[in-house]
């Protein structure tokens, strides 16, 4: 799949974000990559930002270009605020949702749990990262995957800080897509409106 394999350092230094977890990088160089990156950066203009905030968000969800369009078509599509509708599609995915339950480490790790077959839906397996979930519906891990070590160990360091819109059961293993979250609860730092603007041209 042509996904994103190169430096990771390197995308975070870019963008001066964490976007694929902490990066100590990040803390010793906080300039962008490049033999320009220390030199004097000239003004952005009103595309490179929005560009710049697309392609930011595109790899914090770590999707490819074409699956990121459709996904705000989609949400053009639905009522409301454009921006805001496009970031709880892409919280409603299901390889973020597992991120976000603490199953996995990272996105890029959740989204090969669901991958090989080691997550649920409402009880059936589901290998497809994009699936959207729906308010109510349960995600759990596969009886058979409750053991496997890079499960346990996620859960173990779980980060104890909850979502709003998630609900949780250690003990099951099991969590539940209770809403959909609202764009004060998501913490990611996406100014969305750039994105609109972007795909409006």
């Amino acid at each position: 799949m042509a996904r994103y394999t190169g430096p990771k350092s390197k995308i975070s230094r870019k963008f001066n974000e964490e976007i694929f977890g902490p990066s100590k990088a990040l803390k010793k160089k906080s300039y962008p990559p490049g033999q320009h990156g220390r030199g004097r950066r000239k003004k952005q203009s009103e595309y490179a930002l929005q560009l710049t905030e697309k392609q930011k968000a595109k790899f914090i969800y770590g999707m490819l270009e074409k699956q990121f369009a459709n996904l705000f078509e989609k949400a053009a599509r639905k009522g409301g605020v454009t921006g805001e509708q496009f970031l709880t599609l892409l919280e409603s995915r299901l390889d973020n949702t597992v991120y976000r339950l603490g199953i996995a480490p990272t996105r890029r790790a959740a989204r090969q749990l669901v991958l090989h077959k080691h997550i649920t839906v409402n009880g059936e397996i589901v290998n497809i990262p994009s699936y959207s979930l729906k308010v109510g519906d349960s995600v759990a891990v596969r009886e058979k995957s409750k053991s496997l070590e890079a499960i346990t160990t996620s859960l173990s360091v779980r980060n104890a800080r909850a979502f709003s819109w998630l609900e949780w059961d250690a003990a099951e293993m099991v969590g539940k897509f209770v809403s959909a979250p609202q764009r004060d609860q998501i913490p990611e730092k996406i100014q969305e409106q750039l994105i609109v603007e972007f795909y409006s041209k």
